[in-house]
């Protein structure tokens, strides 16, 4: 395993989105040795809990808990605090939450180390847009004026403002974000499909190598490997075309 596959694997999050342990697990089988991230989404974190999480830790997996907290500033701090208590390695809000609303996950993330200092920092990122959100949702239904990518930007302005590490965005938008955001920003970017792939109810979508020619920090990839009939070679074929790119 040479260091360039490491890397790309590294940058690679593979969504767990099953509706029990059981299913994840068993993808776990088939990938193990990967040295990837594993994403829990709401979907499987509320079937199985905190306990898969650290399961996942158990197997030595970095873990990014996607729940995309979005609520008053107080209960958000509370969420992140226990989240971080779980030794998670990154989790997000939602940026239209407001400035105070992502000071305060960083609060709760402080309380959590201050009272144990075994706990590492995780990166708390915010959802700008969601990928499955086009120039008509945005407009017509969210409210939002302008165009999806000024609304992206926007987001990203406030939350490196608000201290947090980064965000949520699609991979069209990576290169705009760091020349606002600086290189060091991080983007973690959904809707990546394989050239020749379904893209489902995605709407904003690359492939693994145009993320990373674009600037992508990690790319989040779903069902192109947990519906593939053979995950492991799907995952395998995504880390060459990351370390193509």
């Amino acid at each position: 395993m040479n260091e360039q596959y490491k890397e790309m694997a590294g940058r690679l999050i593979v969504a767990l989105d099953y509706p029990d342990a059981a299913q994840a697990t068993a993808l776990l089988q088939e990938l193990e040795g990967i040295p990837c991230y594993m994403k829990v989404g709401m979907q499987l974190y509320y079937a199985a809990g905190p306990d898969f999480v650290r399961e996942l830790k158990t197997r030595g997996y970095k873990v990014f808990l996607d729940l995309k907290m979005h609520d008053i500033p107080n209960t958000v701090k509370g969420g992140a605090e226990s989240i971080t208590r779980l030794g998670v390695d990154m989790f997000n809000v939602h940026a239209a939450g407001g400035k105070d609303m992502m000071n305060a996950a960083l609060d709760g993330v402080a309380k959590a180390i201050q009272s144990d200092r075994t706990l590492q920092k995780p990166l708390v990122i915010a959802v700008t847009q969601l990928t499955s959100t086009g120039q008509d949702v945005l407009n017509q239904e969210i409210g939002i004026p302008g165009t999806v990518k000024d609304a992206v930007i926007r987001y990203a302005e406030l939350t490196k403002a608000a201290g947090l590490d980064g965000v949520v965005a699609s991979a069209m938008e990576s290169s705009d974000i760091a020349s606002v955001c600086g290189a060091d920003f991080v983007t973690v970017t959904p809707g990546i499909r394989p050239a020749g792939s379904d893209q489902g109810d995605q709407k904003r979508v690359l492939t693994p190598g145009e993320a990373i020619r674009n600037g992508s920090s990690y790319i989040v990839v779903g069902r192109p490997i947990t519906a593939a009939e053979k995950p492991r070679a799907a995952a395998e074929q995504i880390i060459k075309e990351m370390m193509e790119a």
